[in-house]
């Protein structure tokens, strides 16, 4: 589904533009308003009310917009009805999101700075899942271990071989052996 063709807009519409649409939509479209229609415009109604309600609260956030943007403009966009689950947006949430940044709009276009905010922004959001978290971790466990089988190592050197180097061991073993072949 498109949502900027659910809420009858082009893609380069401003967040007060999308808002209008979504309000003027959802009073023309609201269940309660087709409770005396037959059944058919009453499901017809109730379904293109929760595509309409989807495509807000994915085109009102900025960052769930440009990632839709994103994702339709690769081709990677879906065509189930559920395009929340497809696109990740379970990420954010959408009540609470973006009041941090000014309330900056995202104006899809094809510049190389948007191309790089999208990438880092992808980049950010791999660094963040939960394999990529894991792997850190399993990674950050086996690096401690070694450190603290090196170190080990040294301390029981030094408690087996107090006041000599390795090499010095090295070089009486050695010598051991030179005069254990002499003999």
């Amino acid at each position: 589904m498109d949502h900027y063709k659910a809420l009858g807009l082009s893609r380069n519409a401003t967040k007060d533009q999308i808002k209008e649409a979504f309000r003027r939509l959802a009073v023309e479209l609201h269940p309660d308003k087709h409770s005396s229609s037959s059944k058919s415009v009453r499901d017809s109604a109730t379904l293109r009310f929760k595509q309409v309600s989807e495509a807000y609260q994915v085109l009102s956030d900025h960052r769930t917009r440009a990632d839709y943007d994103f994702r339709s403009r690769s081709g990677a966009a879906s065509t189930t009805s559920n395009s929340k689950a497809n696109y990740g947006y379970a990420y954010y949430n959408h009540a609470n999101y973006g009041s941090g940044y000014g309330g900056a709009r995202y104006r899809p276009s094809s510049s190389n700075v948007d191309g790089l905010v999208s990438r880092f922004d992808s980049f950010i959001r791999f660094l963040t899942t939960r394999t990529f978290l894991l792997n850190a971790a399993f990674a950050s466990a086996l690096l401690g271990g070694m450190f603290i089988v090196d170190t080990a190592k040294e301390a029981i050197w030094k408690m087996h071989n107090s006041g000599k180097s390795f090499e010095e061991a090295m070089e009486s073993i050695e010598k051991a052996k030179a005069r254990k072949d002499k003999i």
